[in-house]
């Protein structure tokens, strides 16, 4: 027993009489990643430079909507002098995804991006021999403690991580619970309305505009048509970002921040489950979803029944609420008064339930061990002639 709990490192000599184990990681071999529209250079930098580090190959495959920033990044790295082949970029839809997911010479496959998609990657990968990583939806909660929050720093963060990227971002703060007294909880909501309306709506180059456009007319539609079957379904519609006109760019998908309280005629039942397609749907436009509960409890088994586990948040000076909230709380990356809790790449992306698919994270530790595999070798060397390499018994057994 002794023997096993030593064995736990990656190096073990003299397991038995001239028997040494060492176990090291080495590369995968071709890897793939396919990357979404929202940050086409960042979340290709979550997956070819640890994948190179470790020794392999890469495919990138960009999304349709948004390569260049993929392409560029790829020919900075050929003008650096990074040899041809290690380091490749493939434009196209679905039949160059099904291409990466079935081809016998790729080994591993990250994505980022929706759940529909993602789904069907990590299945179609699995089932052809892939280890897949991909991250998928999400629908982040901010639980704030109205009775000791910070009211101006919190309600700033919250408008900033709610309608920043137009909401286009994968931990976008879409949904704010308040804890405290109801009428309390209007006059919180009432200063984030005041705040979001300030924010200036345009184009991202001018300088000032604080809210860009969104991918597509069908993104902005979509998202429209969440908010109509939300208010249709008894939500009411604070700050309505819709109809929104941009001077110079009248035809631009633009949605103005929007607020849709489910809580404003009485504190929401922890108890029920939560239906309105506002709470539901990750929206990914500037939508701010607000929910109001009496107790800190009843925001954490909230958070707990939605499905998706990206990241979550809390706002308080209580040190005790907020140690309770880290240890209750399910979702996998938890932010104590900060609103959008991403990990700094030597940590790793950790989010879980729906907001996943596959067992290994991103970037960190766990991404470097996504891109490589475990070699153990055993060796027996004995000094001279007529050493025990072993008979009908295991190699490694028997011996002294």
């Amino acid at each position: 027993m002794m023997h096993y709990y030593h064995a736990q490192g990656d190096s073990l000599q003299n397991l038995s009489s001239g028997l040494d184990t060492t176990s090291y990681r080495v590369p995968l071999g071709v890897c793939a990643g396919i990357a979404p529209f929202n940050f086409p250079a960042m979340i290709a930098l979550w997956m070819y430079p640890l994948a190179i580090a470790a020794g392999n190959t890469y495919v990138l495959k960009p999304t349709e909507k948004a390569p260049s920033a993929s392409i560029l990044l790829t020919k900075y790295l050929h003008d650096l002098g990074l040899p041809p082949g290690v380091v490749n970029t493939v434009n196209g839809s679905k039949d160059t995804v099904d291409g990466i997911l079935t081809h016998p010479d790729v080994k591993a496959i990250s994505f980022v991006g929706s759940n529909r998609a993602g789904e069907y990657i990590h299945d179609v990968g699995s089932r052809n021999g892939k280890r897949v990583q991909a991250n998928l939806g999400a629908k982040n909660h901010a639980t704030v403690l109205m009775e000791d929050a910070d009211r101006e720093s919190t309600i700033k963060a919250i408008v900033g991580a709610a309608f920043g990227a137009a909401g286009q971002r994968c931990m976008a703060l879409s949904v704010v619970v308040l804890v405290g007294d109801l009428e309390e909880s209007r006059g919180w909501v009432q200063e984030i309305v005041e705040q979001a309306k300030v924010l200036k709506v345009g184009n991202g180059f001018v300088e000032g505009v604080d809210v860009g456009p969104l991918i597509s007319k069908d993104a902005t539609e979509r998202a429209e048509n969440i908010i109509q079957h939300s208010i249709d379904e008894g939500a009411t519609c604070l700050l309505d970002g819709r109809g929104i006109t941009v001077d110079g760019f009248e035809d631009g998908n633009f949605l103005g921040p929007t607020v849709v309280s489910l809580s404003d005629r009485q504190h929401t039942d922890p108890d029920q489950p939560i239906t309105n397609p506002a709470y539901t749907e990750e929206i990914f436009a500037p939508v701010l979803t607000v929910l109001a509960v009496p107790t800190l409890d009843d925001a954490i088994s909230i958070s707990n029944e939605n499905a998706y586990g990206n990241g979550t948040a809390i706002f308080t000076t209580s040190g005790g609420a907020a140690r309770k909230y880290q240890y209750e709380i399910e979702a996998g990356q938890v932010g104590i008064n900060v609103p959008i809790p991403v990990p700094l790449p030597f940590f790793s992306f950790t989010g879980n339930k729906n907001s996943i698919r596959g067992d290994v994270n991103f970037y960190g530790k766990s991404g470097v061990n996504f891109f490589t595999q475990l070699k153990t070798v055993t060796s027996n060397w004995q000094y001279g002639k007529g050493g025990d390499l072993g008979g009908v018994t295991m190699p490694v057994l028997g011996k002294k």
